[in-house]
This record gives C-alpha cells, sequence and structure tokens, in this order.
C-alpha cells in the first residue's frame, strides 16, 4: 500500500512547491531577456526562443509567489526579469495592447487577446503584492486596457478577441478569459484594495455562473456568440483546443468555485450586493465536476464533458487536478463538511501517484486515461506550473486559516 505525506500540512505543500519552482529555477531565466518556455520532462529546453503571452505572465506569478513565501533573493531577481520582458517585448511602444506569441522579440502573432491581458493584470497585481513597487500603476494601466478594448457595459462581460490594430472586433465571445478576468481582478483588489476592481470581479463572476448559465441548462458553457448565447457547436471538431475547448469544462466548474468562494470572502466587508448565492453555485459546480468528470476505473478528473455530462475527452490535465484540490480544501473549510476533505485526499493521492515527477520536480501535462503520458513535453506554451503552484498557495492559506492574495 502507497504511503502518502500528509497533504493537510503547510509544510509538505510547500516543500511540493519549493521542488516544483526548483524545476524552473534558475534554467528558466534567459539572459537575453525574459524566460524560456519550453521544457522537456529532465528540465531541457526544446525552443529558446519562442514566448507567449500566457507562459511570460504566468511566470510573473509563480516568481512573485515564490518570493513572497520562500523570501529568496533569487526569486525577486527572477521577478523583475520577468516583469521587465513583458514590458519591453510583449507590450506595445504606446501601451495600447500586448502580443500574443514573439520570436525573440519580434512579433509572431500580434494578436488582442483578454485571456492573455487578464494575465497582464494578475501579474501586475501579484508584482505589487511581492514588493515590486514599480508594478503599482500598471495595474490601473491593464485595467484600463481591457477597459476600453474589450469591456462592455451592456453585456456586463468582456469580449475575446481582436486583431492587432483593434480595427477588427471578434464576434466570439468565452467565458474563460472572463473567469481569469474575474481571478486578476480579485488580485488587483488584494494589491490596490481599489473597490472598483471587486465590484467588476462580482459583475463578472455573477454574469457568468448566473445569468449565462440559466442559457446553458445551469451549468457553465465555454462559447458564445456575440449576443452571449451558447455555441454549441464551437471547436466541436476540436476538443483539445490549448484555450478554447468544447464541452463542459469540469476543472473550470472547480475554478469557478474556487473563485466565487474567493469573492465571497473577500467581498463580505466591502459589497452591498446580494453575496448568498455564492456558496451554493460553489457547491454545485463542485458537485457536477467530481460527480461526473471523475474516472471511476483510473481516476482523475477527465478533461470535457458533452452537453448531456457524458465524458467526451477521457484525458487527464495536470491543472484540472490540481484546481479541484484547491476547491475541495476551500470548501472543506467553508462548509464544514469532511467529504470535501475526502475528495480532496483522493485527488492529491491520485496527482501525487501520476502527474508530480518526483525525481525532476513539477508536474505531467496530460495523461491517456490509463495514466499515461503522451509525450515528453512538460511544461510547453502557456503551463509553467502555474495552476500546480498556485493551488499549493490556496491551500497553505486556507490551512492557516486565511485567505490567498
Amino acid at each position: 500500500m502507497t504511503t502518502f505525506p500528509n497533504f493537510r500540512s503547510p509544510d509538505v505543500l510547500l516543500d511540493h512547491a519549493r521542488h516544483t519552482m526548483r524545476f524552473y529555477h534558475p534554467r528558466a531565466i534567459d539572459p537575453a531577456g525574459g524566460m524560456y518556455h519550453y521544457f522537456k520532462d529532465d528540465g531541457e529546453v526544446y525552443d529558446a526562443s519562442h514566448r507567449h503571452l500566457v507562459s511570460s505572465t504566468r511566470f510573473v506569478f509563480t516568481y512573485a509567489m515564490a518570493y513572497r513565501h520562500f523570501e529568496d533573493p533569487a526569486y525577486r531577481e527572477g521577478l523583475e526579469h520577468a516583469v521587465r520582458f513583458l514590458r519591453e517585448a510583449h507590450r506595445a511602444p504606446d501601451g495600447d495592447g500586448y502580443a500574443w506569441m514573439l520570436d525573440g522579440r519580434a512579433i509572431e502573432d500580434g494578436t488582442q487577446h483578454a485571456y492573455g491581458e487578464a494575465f497582464v493584470l494578475l501579474a501586475y497585481a501579484h508584482a505589487t503584492m511581492a514588493g515590486m513597487e514599480e508594478a503599482r500603476p500598471w495595474i490601473g494601466e491593464a485595467f484600463d486596457l481591457m477597459e476600453k478594448r474589450f469591456w462592455n457595459a451592456a453585456d456586463g462581460l468582456y469580449a475575446d478577441e481582436a486583431s492587432q490594430d483593434w480595427r477588427e472586433l471578434s464576434t466570439y465571445r468565452g467565458q474563460n478569459a472572463n473567469m481569469h478576468a474575474c481571478e486578476a481582478l480579485l488580485a488587483a483588489h488584494a494589491a490596490t484594495g481599489e473597490r472598483r476592481y471587486i465590484e467588476r470581479a462580482y459583475t463578472v463572476a455573477y454574469n457568468v455562473t448566473q445569468r449565462q448559465a440559466e442559457r446553458c441548462g445551469g451549468l457553465i458553457w465555454e462559447h458564445y456568440d456575440t449576443h452571449w448565447q451558447p455555441d454549441w457547436k464551437f471547436n466541436i471538431d476540436d476538443p483539445e483546443n490549448l484555450f478554447r475547448p468544447w464541452g463542459y469544462q469540469p476543472g473550470h466548474f472547480t475554478e469557478w468555485a474556487k473563485l466565487l468562494l474567493q469573492l465571497e470572502a473577500r467581498g463580505k466587508d466591502v459589497l452591498e450586493h446580494d453575496l448568498g448565492w455564492l456558496l451554493p453555485t460553489a457547491e454545485m459546480l463542485f458537485k457536477v465536476a467530481v460527480q461526473k468528470g471523475w474516472d471511476p476505473e483510473h481516476g482523475g478528473l477527465c478533461y470535457s464533458l458533452a452537453p448531456d455530462l457524458s465524458v467526451c475527452d477521457f484525458h487527464k490535465y495536470f491543472w484540472v487536478q490540481a484546481e479541484s484540490a484547491a476547491a475541495a480544501a476551500m470548501l472543506a473549510a467553508r462548509t464544514g463538511n469532511a467529504d470535501y476533505w475526502t475528495w480532496y485526499d483522493r485527488l492529491w493521492q491520485y496527482s501525487w501517484t501520476h502527474f508530480v515527477d518526483h525525481e525532476h520536480g513539477a508536474w505531467y501535462r496530460i495523461l491517456d486515461r490509463e495514466n499515461r503520458k503522451l509525450s515528453d513535453e512538460k511544461s510547453p506554451a502557456g503551463k509553467v506550473d502555474y495552476h500546480t503552484m498556485g493551488a499549493v498557495y490556496d491551500i497553505v492559506a486556507v490551512l492557516k486559516g486565511g485567505a490567498r492574495a
């Protein structure tokens, strides 16, 4: 019988975060600027020049959080290095946008994505909370950019994509960019205390998890048309799309559950709105995710559910397990219901057995249904273990009786 560490020990979890961070630091730092974004299982860099906005911003988060928790000056230097590249390479010279992908410092894809720019906001908020005061005004700058270019007051949500010059706004609308905008807005409020950020987080959360859910059988569908009506066919032939997968996403259900609880905790003494729907919605989303998404034969939460809630993609993704464990811990602490701790332990034991690379560090990215790796590419663009380390810090905050900022 396998003996597992105590996953309810903050020390155990922080040691795991250190182990994960050691996979990336210092090998991720490119002396020429920014971070390397592509790593094999053993840490080998397999593309030294390509840069993706999502990775660039998430490295800011991982270094900021590592510095805050472990106080290693090298992490502060890594944070400043990552922010510098974000400002100098991804950000447009006039500040009106951020390049989605770069080859070195040359723009490969200049498309403007609300998803990416939500992570810009998140990056500046966490840099500020890590003591990088020069990033504080950039929080407002990033919020104002999204306000100007993506926010639609009539919809009460952010649009998704625009051309590099902003002349064409895509008709596609998606919940994923709005979910991460909510996350970033909560971080912006934690960093600044400015009411506008938590007010906007509430608006986004309500409109996605209440209004839009009413249009989609009570759950959160991923894709919509320009009028925010569900598009049930979008990417039906591309179910593994990195940022716009088809189907209901159990991992997004649990990620929203986590965000709703964070909004409740942060907003209870600030917001004058009704908060009574937050906990019941979080519990419902988590329940559907684990009841419909858990693989009873091989373990782990599956990636996608069809509209009838049958599993349509049995792959196991690292971030789904990590975010779900964090949501389980938060729900357990909030409700006192021991069933959530049971799910928490189950998710950690599964992940510890199949996802965590105990030799080299970090988590494998995707497994098939039988829990076999699909490739030796541990961290391609977008991963950087932002989800796994972020989940650890969320859980540690719960175990210590607080809420992660």
